[in-house]
């Protein structure tokens, strides 16, 4: 990925950009459309991650 595109979907950034927080890192990304896809994902993969923890713990 190029410094200068979206995070994902990996088109050119231009001056309305957005910074989204994701997993401690902040990305950058073109809209709103593609934050909420990380943001998603970041809530999908954490929530897995604690299912899996919790079923290792019992």
């Amino acid at each position: 990925m190029k410094e200068n595109t979206c995070a994902a979907c990996d088109c050119d950034l231009d001056e309305t950009r957005i910074a989204v927080r994701i997993g401690g890192r902040v990305v950058e990304v073109c809209c709103e459309e593609c934050a909420e896809v990380l943001r998603e994902a970041e809530a999908t993969t954490r929530a897995a991650t604690t299912i899996r923890t919790s079923s290792r713990a019992g």
